[in-house]
């Protein structure tokens, strides 16, 4: 009889532990989760001073060649060029001003796109989940990194409002290797402030972004006349 009841027993005590370790994991993942909103709050007022990307970037040159210079110079949105934010908006983002951090018509658009073609063609990120994964995540692709931009976005969105996120985007944003922030970017490729930025100028500049470390802006020829385009179309 003593060996059932240690049997019973056994199993009894690795129950509780695998219980134990899912309480443990839940209370970490709540713990982070209230760490980043808590950070978002603080951000409303504050500019950070790195971002989960910068970091990535530092490290990756650690196994690179050649010297790696981060270049970021923090400007207001009062000081860049009208041109920017809307071509920004034109480009990633066309509903910015209409939702509240999450495009559900763009992910609907999406799916129903990757229906017929077998297969995800394109993304659905607003520039509040571009800005919460350049805050406080990397480039890297990964189910949870998603799942932690739904559930952030609209509290990035909330907290910050429509103005504060277009500022932060605009100014952690990579725009090319070691290269963040229009005001930086402004200068690398054009040596001008992003307050003189044209209207051309802005729209090679955000053809840059979906990959910034491979394009130039004096090659975005294609992709800056259909931003200016759409940017007509907007009103802009």
């Amino acid at each position: 009889m003593a060996r059932p009841a240690a049997a019973r027993s056994s199993r009894w005590r690795r129950a509780l532990t695998g219980r134990r370790l899912l309480w443990g994991l839940l209370m970490a993942v709540v713990g982070i989760y209230v760490t980043l909103v808590a950070a978002t709050v603080v951000l409303r007022w504050v500019d950070p001073f790195t971002t989960g990307v910068q970091i990535q970037r530092r490290v990756e040159s650690w196994f690179a060649k050649g010297k790696y210079q981060k270049r970021q110079v923090w400007v207001p949105l009062e000081r860049v060029s009208p041109h920017m934010p809307h071509a920004v908006i034109a480009s990633e983002d066309g509903r910015f001003y209409q939702h509240h951090g999450i495009d559900w018509l763009a992910v609907e658009e999406v799916l129903e796109d990757a229906e017929e073609k077998g297969k995800i063609a394109r993304g659905a990120s607003t520039i509040t989940q571009q800005l919460t994964k350049n805050l406080f995540f990397t480039t890297h692709r990964n189910p949870l990194r998603k799942l932690a931009e739904y559930t952030l976005a609209p509290v990035v969105d909330t907290v910050l409002g429509k103005k504060r996120v277009l500022e932060l985007y605009l100014n952690v944003v990579e725009f090319g290797p070691g290269v963040f922030g229009i005001e930086a970017a402004s200068q690398y490729h054009y040596g001008i402030s992003a307050s003189k930025l044209s209207r051309e100028q802005a729209a090679r500049l955000t053809a840059c972004l979906p990959a910034p470390l491979r394009r130039k802006p004096a090659r975005m020829n294609w992709f800056s006349n259909n931003i200016q385009e759409r940017m007509k179309m907007m009103g802009w």
